[in-house]
């Protein structure tokens, strides 16, 4: 028999039986007792604890569900407040706290370190000091915390002039902070003191639900593929979780983790150097895959309906354990706003292995990168998502073989789409920003049997293999021309922009002109290992609308170019949601679409598959951005049908920035 218990910060008693009438104090008392069917109800209040659910559910329709009271806030914090600060001088306060008040886990002894953590001229701790809810800058030295500086890098350079710097002994811990014009007498000032908000120990603590909840502020380290990868929250190595209509911030790294446990490999790249980073990456995944990864035992989880911000490596990270998932409607931002440290993991959502995951009408803006899909982007579809105002791309595909889809999206970053892989097909998007491509001929990366995690084969990226179709690209934005000029094509992330002799980049598709076109006989001749290591594959290409100076790929059919016209497309916040302005005059529905189907995309080259749905069924991308369903006969150009000609102002999201 399901039973349900109650919950209580302001009312409870951890020795009562968790009732309505007499709840627990709690969570994690609950979650001692919980068991496959049960519910946890938790009512208004704040609790500053690291649940660790003991138990999970059997089944998709036994689950262990824990959930927000309807109507009432809930907060589960990393945090802890602290009211004994003295004035050192001017704003600039300190508290000494002994070590035993951390417990085994002191935050300000502890470093963010890991594989891929580019950020290594000083140190950064797991720690944390908030403002009323609102992270400090962690400065370098005392004397950066008595007499601060902008930094200029941050995208609110005066908020970190709010420093804090700390000193640990073996006895105690004592953190100075300059609170500026915030008197810590007046104001809520708290730090981090647990690594986890939500987060099992043990791996394989199934099929649990988490819903309505505000967790915020703690200490998770950083999270590269070949490690365990924490998380604010996460379900830890283990398969069928909901995390559902959850406020997730100010993780110190990753606020959701849907990645790797430890056994498989833990930083060894670092710790170790043996091997280079990708070589321990590529035994990751055949040590996942001795000790059980696949469908029956990991992934398959539903992420959605979250707000996600304020976290400084990813909003969701994950490798290999996010198979098989639903990512969708939740609204990331402010992800890495701060740019103390950097490294290969940072985005709205980064994640490796992304087998036959679904990412669709999330909202994502104010990131590093937007979407980073690195190894394995296979059967993986992102479609209808909303991407702008994020610092490098909207999308970044790397060393994937395909096939996966790409649809039906608006990326209106300065560069849209960052291409170092193969075999996508990219259908019905607006592209705002510029796309840019790289073979990648000394790497080899794994490529999967059809909705399997079985390995069939691994290769270097070629370059090429795909399909674009239906799609909108409207050159160089007013907004993004100066970012444009700054670009540094020495950093590894811009290191493939392909710049012109006057300095511009290179908009549209036309930066794929390498590569041969498909249905020529490109692979005649080609015999010997060296022959194909040169080789580029062919592009598939047709049906696209170019504005300005963005320019289609040679030998397009159907395609249709107006470099005469720059249509300025804004985004404009208003009370009620985001609404996108535009003016294509009547050009969307002069071009002669295509309907596309798995037949007609045909099979992504290396692992010659074809693109369909993760249950086997044909593919075909027959509905819009708002999943409004096309046309039988001409389907219109971009993301949207049934638009007009003429000036349009279109709502594509809800302002939604918080669960209160």
């Amino acid at each position: 028999m399901a039973k349900e218990f109650h919950v209580s910060a302001a009312k409870g008693c951890d020795t009562w039986a968790g009732s309505a009438e007499r709840p627990f104090k709690t969570i994690q008392q609950a979650a001692d007792y919980a068991k496959a069917g049960d519910t946890i109800i938790v009512h208004e209040g704040v609790y500053r604890e690291h649940v660790n659910p003991i138990n999970g559910g059997t089944s998709d329709n036994e689950r262990i569900t824990y959930e927000a009271a309807p109507g009432e806030k809930v907060v589960i914090s990393g945090a802890e407040v602290i009211t004994d600060w003295v004035k050192v001088e001017g704003s600039v306060y300190k508290t000494v706290l002994p070590n035993t008040f951390f417990g085994d886990f002191n935050p300000y002894k502890e470093v963010v370190w890991g594989d891929w953590f580019l950020t290594r001229d000083r140190e950064f701790h797991l720690g944390e000091v908030y403002i009323n809810g609102k992270s400090m800058f962690e400065a370098k030295s005392l004397e950066d915390v008595m007499s601060p500086k902008p930094y200029t890098e941050a995208r609110e350079p005066e908020w970190s002039l709010h420093t804090w710097y700390c000193e640990t002994d073996d006895v105690n811990t004592t953190i100075y902070a300059n609170f500026g014009q915030f008197d810590p007498d007046e104001n809520r000032i708290e730090i981090n003191v647990r690594k986890f908000c939500f987060w099992p120990v043990k791996t394989g603590i199934n099929y649990i639900t988490v819903r309505g909840f505000h967790l915020t502020m703690a200490a998770p380290n950083w999270a590269p593929p070949t490690a365990l990868q924490e998380g604010l929250i996460g379900p830890h190595w283990s398969k069928g979780w909901i995390i559902e209509n959850n406020e997730i911030s100010n993780s110190k790294n990753t606020g959701i983790s849907l990645g790797k446990e430890i056994s498989t490999g833990h930083n060894a790249w670092t710790r170790i150097g043996t091997k280079q980073g990708t070589q321990h990456e590529r035994d990751v995944v055949f040590n996942a895959l001795r000790i059980g990864w696949n469908k029956d035992n990991i992934g398959s989880h539903i992420v959605r309906n979250n707000v996600i911000h304020d976290c400084e490596q990813a909003g969701i990270c994950g490798h290999l354990g996010a198979i098989f998932s639903h990512i969708y409607n939740n609204h990331i931002y402010s992800i890495h706003s701060k740019r103390l440290f950097n490294g290969a993991e940072v985005a709205g959502i980064k994640l490796h292995a992304s087998l036959d995951c679904q990412i669709y009408n999330n909202h994502i803006h104010n990131c590093d990168r937007g979407l980073w899909m690195d190894w394995q982007t296979q059967g993986t579809r992102i479609s209808g998502n909303l991407l702008y105002d994020n610092d490098t791309e909207d999308l970044f595909v790397e060393v994937s073989h395909g096939p996966y889809l790409v649809d039906n999206n608006i990326m209106l970053s300065m560069m849209s789409f960052h291409d170092m892989s193969q075999g996508g097909a990219f259908v019905n998007n607006l592209f705002g920003g510029f796309v840019t491509w790289a073979r990648v001929p000394n790497r080899f990366t794994h490529y999967h049997y059809a909705h399997d995690t079985a390995v069939h084969g691994m290769m270097t990226i070629l370059g090429g293999d795909n399909r674009y179709y239906n799609n909108i690209f409207l050159g160089t934005q007013p907004d993004n021309i100066e970012k444009e000029k700054k670009i540094d094509t020495n950093e590894w992330m811009f290191s493939e922009v392909k710049i012109q002799e006057d300095g511009s980049i290179l908009k549209g598709l036309e930066c794929y002109n390498e590569c041969p076109v498909g249905g020529e006989s490109w692979h005649e001749g080609l015999r010997s290992v060296d022959d194909f290591a040169k080789v580029r594959l062919p592009m598939y290409c047709g049906s696209n609308l170019y504005f300005h100076d963005a320019k289609p790929y040679k030998s397009e059919q159907n395609s249709l170019v107006y470099p005469d016209m720059n249509p300025l497309v804004r985004l404009v916040e208003e009370d009620d949601g985001v609404y996108l302005m535009f003016d294509f005059k009547d050009t969307l529905m002069k071009v002669d679409t295509v309907i596309v189907t798995t037949d007609f995309l045909g099979l992504a080259f290396e692992p010659e598959l074809p693109y369909e749905n993760p249950d086997g069924t044909p593919l075909c991308v027959e509905k819009d951005f708002f999943g409004k369903t096309r046309p039988l006969g001409k389907m219109m150009v971009g993301p949207f049908e049934g638009i007009g000609k003429g000036p349009q102002k279109i709502k594509v999201a809800e302002k939604k920035t918080g669960i209160g």
